[in-house]
Parts: C-alpha cells; sequence; structure tokens
C-alpha cells in the first residue's frame, strides 16, 4: 500500500498546475460575474495534450487511469478555478468511454481525436425533466427512418450545449410499453449537435456561470445511423460505465475546491488581526480549520482507493458513491467555513470563497443525490431492504 505519488502523476500534478497557474483569481472572478465558457484553459489544457489522459494512445489519448483523471481534476479546482474550471473538461474525461468500450473501430477513429486536441467539444444529454435520476424512465424518443434516427423531446441541466459541436445522447428508440425490461429499449448516440433543429435555453443559476446549464429541445434532429454507439436499446448498459469514473471526478473535484477554500481561510487567519492579535491564533478559528483539513485528507483517500480499484478491475460501486458523497461534504464545510473565517468579508465577492461555497452545491447536488447515495450503501453494502 503505497500513499506517495509516482515521479509520472508529481510530473503531471506540476504541468496541469502551470497550465493552471496562468488563470488566476481575477480570471475566474471575471468569468463569475460576466459569463463565458473558458475557452482558453480548454485550449491550454488541449494543447499540453491533457484534455485526452484516459482515452488509448491510439487514437491520441495518453492511455492513463482514473487515478490520474483523478490527480488532474483535483488539481484544476485546487488552483482556484473551483467547479469552473473543472466543469469545462470533466466531460473529456469520462463522457466518451462508452465510445472507446462499446464504439467500431471507424468511430473511435472519427469521434475521439477532434474532442481529444480541442477542436470539438462535447455535452452529455441524458436527464429530463421528469425523470430525474429514474434514467430508464426516459421519454425523448430517436424514431429510426431509414438511415436515420429523427428526435423529439427535451433534456434538462446539459452542461456546456451552448458551445458544444458534439452531443452524447441517450434517447428512447422502444416504447416503454413495449420492452421486456425496464433497462432495455435506451440506445446511446455520439454526434452533431445540428441546432437548426433543436433549441438550447440557458439556465440562470447560482454559480458556475462560466459552464453553461440548459434545457434542449429536439423538434426533428436527425442521427445518421452510423453514430449510433452499440446495439440499438443497449445504451442504458453502456452509460453504466461511464458512472463509477464519473462519481470518482466529481468526488477529486470537491476535494480540491474545498482545498482552495482552506488555503483562502488559512491565509487570511494569518493576515486579519483584530484585538492586535492575528484572528488564526484562536482556537476557535483554528479548530474549524483542522476538522476541515482531517475531514478533506480522508475524503481524498476515498476518492484515490475507490479510483485504484476501477483502475485495477475491481469492484467499486459502494467506494466510488462514498468518494462522490465524503467529498462533497467535506468541501461543502471547507467552503462554508472558508467564509465564516472572512467574517464579513468572506460575503464579498473580491475573496472569491463566495464563490467557492456557491459552486460547493454542485458535487453535492450532481450527479446523484446524497440520499440515494445513502440507500445505495444500505442496501449494497448492509445488506439493508430496498427503502423506494
Amino acid at each position: 500500500m503505497d500513499f506517495d505519488l509516482s515521479p509520472e502523476q508529481e510530473a503531471l500534478r506540476e504541468g496541469v498546475q502551470r497550465i493552471c497557474a496562468q488563470f488566476d483569481d481575477d480570471y475566474w472572478l471575471n468569468k463569475d460575474s460576466e459569463g463565458g465558457f473558458p475557452f482558453e484553459l480548454h485550449r491550454a489544457l488541449a494543447d499540453a495534450g491533457y484534455l485526452g489522459i484516459c482515452i488509448p494512445e491510439a487514437y491520441g489519448g495518453s492511455g492513463l487511469g482514473i487515478s490520474d483523471a483523478a490527480l488532474m481534476m483535483q488539481t484544476i479546482a485546487a488552483s482556484g478555478a473551483g467547479m469552473s474550471g473543472a466543469s469545462a473538461v470533466h466531460m473529456n474525461i469520462f463522457g466518451l468511454s462508452p465510445v472507446v468500450i462499446f464504439g467500431s473501430e471507424e468511430q473511435k477513429q472519427r469521434m475521439l481525436p477532434p474532442l481529444l486536441n480541442g477542436q470539438e467539444r462535447a455535452c452529455f444529454a441524458v436527464t429530463e425533466p421528469n425523470t430525474g435520476l429514474n434514467t430508464t424512465q426516459l421519454k425523448t424518443r430517436a424514431v429510426r427512418q431509414g438511415d436515420r434516427y429523427v428526435v423529439h423531446g427535451e433534456k434538462v441541466w446539459i452542461s456546456t450545449a451552448q458551445v458544444a459541436e458534439k452531443m452524447l445522447l441517450l434517447a428512447r428508440t422502444t416504447p416503454l410499453e413495449e420492452v421486456t425490461s425496464h433497462t432495455h429499449g435506451l440506445s446511446l448516440f455520439y454526434t452533431d449537435l445540428d441546432r437548426s433543429k433543436v433549441e438550447v435555453r440557458e439556465i440562470p443559476k447560482m454559480g458556475r456561470k462560466a459552464v453553461d446549464s440548459n434545457q434542449v429541445f429536439f423538434d426533428g434532429m436527425e442521427i445518421p445511423a452510423e453514430d449510433r454507439i452499440g446495439e440499438e436499446g443497449q445504451g442504458f448498459k453502456y452509460i453504466l460505465h461511464g458512472m463509477n469514473p464519473e462519481r470518482i471526478l466529481i468526488g477529486a473535484e470537491a476535494v480540491g475546491l474545498g482545498q482552495a477554500a482552506l488555503r483562502k481561510a488559512s491565509a487570511y487567519a494569518q493576515e486579519r488581526e483584530v484585538f492586535s492579535r492575528p484572528i488564526g491564533q484562536n482556537q476557535g478559528i483554528q479548530h474549524p480549520l483542522a476538522e476541515n483539513w482531517m475531514h478533506l485528507q480522508a475524503a481524498e483517500l476515498m476518492v484515490y482507493k475507490a479510483a485504484s480499484l476501477f483502475d485495477a478491475g475491481a469492484s467499486c460501486g459502494a467506494e466510488a458513491n462514498a468518494a462522490k458523497y465524503l467529498a462533497a461534504e467535506a468541501g461543502y464545510q471547507a467552503c462554508l467555513q472558508a467564509v465564516m473565517t472572512h467574517g464579513g468579508f468572506g460575503y464579498a465577492k473580491e475573496y472569491h470563497v463566495e464563490r467557492y461555497l456557491r459552486e460547493s452545491l454542485i458535487p453535492r447536488i450532481a450527479p446523484i443525490s446524497p440520499q440515494l447515495i445513502l440507500s445505495f450503501i444500505a442496501e449494497r453494502v448492509l445488506g439493508l431492504p430496498k427503502s423506494y
């Protein structure tokens, strides 16, 4: 059991840190105020070859594992970029794993390189307004007509749809009342986002203004049959392969965000003087921050345990879910305490910690609620009866 980073991982972290150092607090403060996708960060990471960190080398990637990807995403968030920076590249890391695993050789050669070199950006369209996490009940239809599918329906909370050229879409190709199993009848597509047949409506939201979230309405969008990944009707099975990696990466990002907040709070506690002494000398300030550090450390260990299990091909569902849960809670508490440590100034945008706090709610909510994770652990680990 080795808790040290390898020399290659140290080099990875340092390389990502050098890129992120080009995008300082003022850059992210401006993005939080004005919005606009962080194209500059996306381009810099693409030019350095980091967008394909988990994609096989045969298609232009680095062929590394989720452990390395988690380290990269944690480093981006910890730099002060937070969820705004991490979400700008998050889809590249896990989103196209179904293409890597289930796509044809022709599809891999056609679909993967443009995403990795930054020519194209993709969004991930699964969630619908009336189904939430009950994915097997999706209603957006893709009807086969000759050599094409025609799509009607809607999706919600689709990140980067304002700027994406491509979409990974899960849609129903067999009506729900005709399937023999609730997990059948959904098909997965990776295709052009044809804006002449799709309305993308941005959702104003609490934080992460730099990375858009959207409602997406399909009105006859056509998808060539060659853009379907794997067999028709098996799409739900395919997207399951991306769920554990996504939970691990979200956990890593939450830890990084918490570390950024803790760094700001500790620095402020040393500089701010009240009653002729730094407030960091007071145990009422010290102890909560020390507790935040311990919780972040524990969550980080669970993230990398889950990642190492995944990379070894071992079962990791419980660990991946636990990593996401623990990291989201630890990150949130660190961001909350950073605001409280700053006192009134914590409420001011110029100190950045209020932005961290708003962004810290993202990993608590998505991609799965904390309540469903608790239910999963209760049922699958503790053997308790299903509660829903």
